[in-house]
């Protein structure tokens, strides 16, 4: 399937018919995500993949009890971290310098940019930017989950506090920020199936000069 029309059989599946994605697409899927972009490189977030059905069961009530939560094959929670320092910093130097073969000691440069950049933001100002990386790995999902033809349903729309109880998140120094149900439609029961999708034209949406 060529990829703009993925992008137009995806869309926000409603209700999912509880087949299993063959762990093959969803490799993928999390291989897509792995290799989205991010500014400075730093890659300031998780990626939680939830196959199991009852923590999926325990989540569903922090997503005021969708059913794509436990419906669904996984639930991939993107959970970004609480804080960003020096020691992040240090550790994403060492694996540039093993995975390119260079001495860590000649990233000094880089890493003294990146830790200046960092400390002239608010901690306020530090989440929204890892926020907006986060963002980005989700649409890198969405994407390939459309490539694969697998359904995928982003949602914001969930208790982070109780999620990141359920999932012990706050201990690893996360939060969840977004999320994305992955699964296959109810051809029968969902009421969006056959829906049009409803997008501005081109002369709406782009400025062109």
């Amino acid at each position: 399937m060529k990829l703009i029309d993925a992008l137009n059989w995806r869309y926000a599946t409603k209700k999912m018919n509880g087949q299993q994605i063959p762990a093959e697409k969803l490799n993928t899927i999390l291989e897509a995500i792995k290799l989205a972009p991010s500014s400075l490189g730093l890659t300031p977030y998780k990626v939680i993949v939830i196959e199991d059905a009852e923590t999926r069961k325990q989540l569903q009530p922090h997503f005021y009890n969708q059913s794509q939560i436990v419906d669904g094959s996984a639930v991939v929670i993107f959970a970004t971290w609480t804080n960003i320092t020096e020691k992040e910093v240090a550790a994403y130097m060492q694996d540039i310098a093993e995975q390119r073969s260079v001495p860590v000691e000649s990233l000094t440069d880089f890493s003294n940019m990146i830790n200046g950049s960092l400390k002239n933001q608010t901690p306020e100002q530090a989440q929204i930017w890892a926020a907006k990386q986060t963002y980005i790995a989700l649409g890198f999902g969405l994407v390939a989950a459309a490539a694969e033809q697998i359904d995928a349903t982003p949602m914001e729309g969930f208790n982070p506090a109780g999620v990141d109880e359920v999932l012990g998140l706050k201990e690893l120094g996360l939060h969840s920020t977004v999320a994305i149900t992955l699964g296959y439609r109810d051809e029968a029961g969902d009421y969006l199936v056959n829906a049009k999708k409803v997008r501005y034209n081109d002369e709406k949406l782009f400025i062109k000069k």
